[in-house]
């Protein structure tokens, strides 16, 4: 019953891996359907959040539609939900309720800032949770406003989360038999990359902003302009790839040089030896900067388009984008399974489709509704079909 980007995330992602996923929306839609680029009618944001699913259609704000969830709820294993808290238990579909016909039903509770705490009842939306969360005050230049990445970041990070707790969550009932609640709120899955800022401000106090493309205390680590006016990333922050580097830019003098003999010394000098490496760069061409620094074992790359992406041969030898047919398109790309596992591989069957096509068949089917009844939930417009 996820809505927009976190919830949807959630459940691509496990139905990527074999999961039947039962997709609930409303008969207008999910709200991701007038999110991103369209054609022909089509949102492609959905055709790939919403795939592999079935897709039904239910007025949860209704007791008949209340009873559909519920049915299905007895035949399932996972519920996830990223209303806001409270409105689970104002339809009466709360986890006491679906524990009621499940004892071993998982809800996963996706909120801007979780179940509890001071916060619960505020309007959760991704791109200031990621603000809450400290995410942020970090991310862009140091002269300027905070920027953001331009998707749906912390959503997607804590529809990760989401359905990592599922999975543990499922690991779990297998020694229980029980279900739980997973609580995953928006601010914390962007808190959580905070990592190394948190006991650094506990102990020493120091306030993290933004750096820009460098990385601070790992240097270098940064984007370097190149003689033909494109850019290039190099990271070379622990001391063996530095004196690789440093070989490659034949100057193998820099290694050896006080300023920047440790990782240390070169963050305390990390503008000095970014006008080093910057005007190095400066002096070759991105191509010959690619050649150069892979022969030397360097880690770099210049910055990928998506140009760049549909037409490279590790995307296409890593199974990275996937054509599915399309009843409106003909074909669609999509991005394809992320993690690649050895046996249980993941697989996209199918493409986002229509809202309700799935109707009929999953409560039939899985919820175990007679033909009459469905005529008669669609009557009284509980559910649609298409």
């Amino acid at each position: 019953m996820g809505s927009t980007v976190s919830g949807p995330f959630c459940g691509r992602l496990l139905a990527d891996f074999g999961a039947e996923v039962i997709k609930v929306e409303p008969p207008s839609g999910d709200p991701v359907r007038q999110m991103g680029r369209r054609s022909r009618g089509r949102s492609l944001y959905a055709a790939s959040i919403l795939r592999n699913k079935h897709l039904i259609s239910v007025d949860l704000r209704t007791p008949a539609g209340q009873d559909v969830i519920k049915r299905l709820a007895k035949a399932s294993d996972v519920i996830v939900e990223n209303f806001r808290p409270g409105k689970l238990e104002e339809w009466n579909l709360g986890y006491d309720a679906v524990s009621e016909v499940n004892r071993g039903i998982i809800l996963v509770r996706i909120s801007g800032y979780g179940q509890t705490g001071p916060y619960r009842h505020r309007p959760g939306y991704g791109v200031t949770s990621e603000a809450v969360g400290g995410l942020r005050e970090i991310t862009g230049e140091p002269d300027r406003p905070p920027s953001r990445v331009s998707i749906s970041l912390t959503d997607c990070i804590t529809g990760l989360y989401a359905a990592f707790g599922a999975v543990m969550a499922l690991f779990s009932r297998t020694r229980t038999g029980r279900g739980q609640v997973v609580d995953a709120a928006l601010y914390e899955g962007a808190f959580s990359l905070m990592e190394p800022h948190v006991p650094a401000f506990a102990e020493l106090g120091s306030v993290p902003t933004r750096t820009g493309s460098r990385l601070p205390n790992s240097t270098p680590n940064n984007l370097y302009p190149t003689a033909d006016g494109d850019f290039i990333h190099i990271t070379a922050g622990n001391n063996a790839t530095f004196e690789r580097l440093a070989a490659c830019m034949d100057a193998p003098e820099l290694a050896v040089d006080e300023r920047f003999r440790t990782p240390t010394a070169r963050s305390r000098h990390e503008d000095d030896i970014d006008d080093i490496v910057g005007d190095w760069t400066s002096g070759n061409s991105l191509a010959d900067l690619e050649c150069k620094l892979e022969s030397s074992a360097v880690p770099a790359a210049r910055i990928f388009t998506l140009r760049d992406i549909f037409r490279d041969e590790h995307y296409k030898a890593r199974d990275m984008l996937l054509e599915l047919p399309d009843d409106v398109l003909g074909k669609v790309t999509l991005p394809g399974v992320v993690p690649v596992l050895s046996e249980t591989r993941g697989a996209v069957r199918w493409a986002g489709r229509e809202v309700g096509v799935d109707t009929r068949d999953v409560l039939e089917r899985v919820a175990e509704f007679e033909p009459g009844e469905i005529d008669a939930l669609v009557r009284q417009e509980t559910v649609y079909q298409a």
